[in-house]
């Protein structure tokens, strides 16, 4: 247990619980915010109109190749001063997570409306639905249940992926990690292994209760 002594020194637990908040802050407002984005970049994905999808096809391309380091300096360093945006280190995370949430989410609806056979939206439109009810009563519903095992698997990885923030200068729990290690690394030269097994257990309690929500939905989906 050599090193644990660290955990237990004045102002090392709540430092790091005050970089998770800012690390849960984060990944919770990409999560919701790339929500809407993404069902509407799926939607456009479906349209008939050619230059709408080659437009969406561009954002996912360009999302996917660069690479998320690359895009956070990207708007951090280049965007926020190109054309004067008061854009901080925490604000350019969020922005990159949400465009980045949204066009990988966006992808993922595309997928799941198209699954959904032609016939559903023909049955509902002898119903007498218009498209728009048709979507929304019809296909979105059975889209959803198609989509939330990884709209999951893509919101911890959003979580997991806040750990970049540390390289904009943002003090979530990484960051936090690091300085209570450098301030104690002589004292506590083995302290570093408990820092980063505390920080560990910190990002599973985040995103398995994701998990278990979704497992649970997905049986319950599945009876009806």
């Amino acid at each position: 247990m050599q090193g644990a002594e660290i955990l237990l020194q004045p102002g090392v637990m709540p430092r790091l619980l005050q970089g998770l908040w800012v690390t849960v802050w984060i990944a919770a407002v990409s999560v919701i915010a790339s929500v809407p984005v993404g069902l509407l970049v799926g939607w456009l994905m479906t349209l008939k109109s050619r230059v709408v999808r080659v437009l969406m096809r561009i954002y996912l391309d360009f999302i996917r190749i660069m690479p998320q380091l690359a895009l956070l300096f990207l708007a951090y360093y280049g965007f926020a001063r190109w054309f004067d945006w008061n854009l901080d280190a925490t604000g350019a995370c969020v922005l990159v997570f949400i465009l980045w949430g949204g066009a990988e989410l966006g992808d993922l609806v595309r997928g799941a409306l198209q699954s959904i056979p032609e016939i559903q939206s023909e049955s509902a439109y002898v119903l007498g639905l218009s498209n728009w009810q048709s979507f929304v009563h019809v296909i979105l519903p059975q889209a959803l249940r198609r989509l939330l095992p990884a709209s999951v698997n893509l919101a911890t990885r959003i979580v997991k992926t806040t750990s970049l923030a540390v390289l904009l200068g943002v003090v979530e729990v990484i960051k936090v990690g690091q300085q209570i290690i450098d301030a104690n690394r002589f004292q506590y030269p083995t302290g570093t292994l408990w820092i980063y097994g505390v920080i560990f257990f910190m990002y599973f309690i985040v995103c398995w209760p994701l998990s278990i929500v979704a497992r649970r939905l997905e049986k319950r989906w599945a009876n009806d």
